[in-house]
């Protein structure tokens, strides 16, 4: 190989290399960035994210050395504080040591306190301080005056973000804190006329809507009917309770047998609200609660076409019908 050429292949190699060391090892200065990695994020979205937002030089100088030290799979996932100057090869030592700044727990809306306590319990990036505590023990530990015999409703549904290692009481006091903001807001500006005699009444029916709402615009017309069976003394009989009443029974179908078995929170057999909450309503739920629709209906069914939709009568006659058309399929 002639020596000019091998000059100039040397020359174009030392060229690369110095390349890539400064696109890997080369700080960049940013504003101060948080990065958050998401559960199931490989380096392909963090790649694609931090290149958006200009904090890396290359995302693909970022994918190579991460391929190289085998990084590719999925990442642990939370929220990791970068300093105003970085490089991409230190941003790949903090995610390969996969310690976030802070982890961020989501309760979802409908959940149950049971299954909030599952999703903290299975974290393990918080400090398990309450893993062996009873329900009210959290809650005694948060607000030692409160009056609620079960932990149910208490806590609001949203994504907590606390610092890595922190206790988990700490994500269970910031949802009771905010359950209470939230409360408090849809109780200050309910509706007159409603059969609440008190801010836990409303957390009930709230709780009651979120569970039996397949489609946000019914919110309201939910609310509706139960409400306008308590105003008049009927029953609420409503699935949902039951379901909760049955507790580890449940396994997937209520029956007849199931409907006529009285429990606390069998609203077939019992009037009135149930004694507590059945899942953790969100603020549209709250709202809807404080402010159900103006409509006299006492009845809906599911429309069973996908959209979540209920069809809602007024009286027996209509809901009869409605349950030939949406659930017996035999036309309007």
């Amino acid at each position: 190989m002639p020596r000019n050429t091998m000059r100039w292949l040397i020359s174009g190699f030392i060229l690369v290399v110095a390349g890539l060391a400064f696109l890997l090892f080369a700080p960049k200065t940013n504003s101060g960035y948080r990065l958050k990695v998401q559960a199931g994020y490989g380096m392909a979205s963090v790649s694609r994210d931090l290149a958006h937002d200009g904090v890396v030089y290359s995302r693909y100088a970022l994918l190579g050395a991460a391929y190289a030290m085998g990084m590719s799979d999925k990442l642990h996932p939370g929220n990791y504080r970068l300093p105003r100057s970085i490089s991409t090869w230190q941003i790949l030592q903090r995610l390969r040591d996969g310690k976030p700044d802070t982890v961020t727990i989501s309760i979802i809306e409908g959940n149950t306190f049971k299954q909030m306590r599952r999703i903290i319990n299975q974290n393990p990036d918080l400090h398990h301080d309450t893993a062996t505590w009873s329900d009210m023990a959290i809650v005694h530990k948060i607000d030692s005056n409160i009056t609620a015999k079960q932990a149910e409703g208490l806590f609001f549904p949203a994504s907590y973000e606390v610092d890595t290692d922190s206790s988990d009481l700490a994500v269970y006091r910031l949802a009771y804190q905010t359950m209470q903001k939230h409360l408090q807001a849809a109780w200050d500006e309910r509706r007159s006329g409603l059969p609440y005699t008190q801010p836990y009444d409303l957390l009930i029916m709230a709780s009651l809507v979120e569970k039996e709402t397949g489609n946000p615009k019914d919110r309201a017309h939910v609310a509706a009917v139960f409400v306008n069976r308590l105003n008049q003394g009927m029953r609420l009989q409503t699935d949902p309770t039951v379901i909760y009443g049955m507790g580890s029974a449940y396994r997937g179908k209520i029956g007849k047998a199931d409907l006529r078995r009285d429990t606390p929170y069998n609203t077939y057999t019992r009037n009135g609200l149930p004694p507590t909450p059945i899942a953790l309503p969100g603020k549209a739920a709250l709202e809807a609660a404080a402010h159900p629709s103006s409509a006299q209906y006492l009845y809906f069914v599911s429309k069973n076409d996908g959209s979540g939709q209920s069809q809602f009568s007024h009286n027996l006659d209509e809901h009869n019908a409605a349950v030939r058309q949406y659930i017996l399929k035999k036309g309007p």
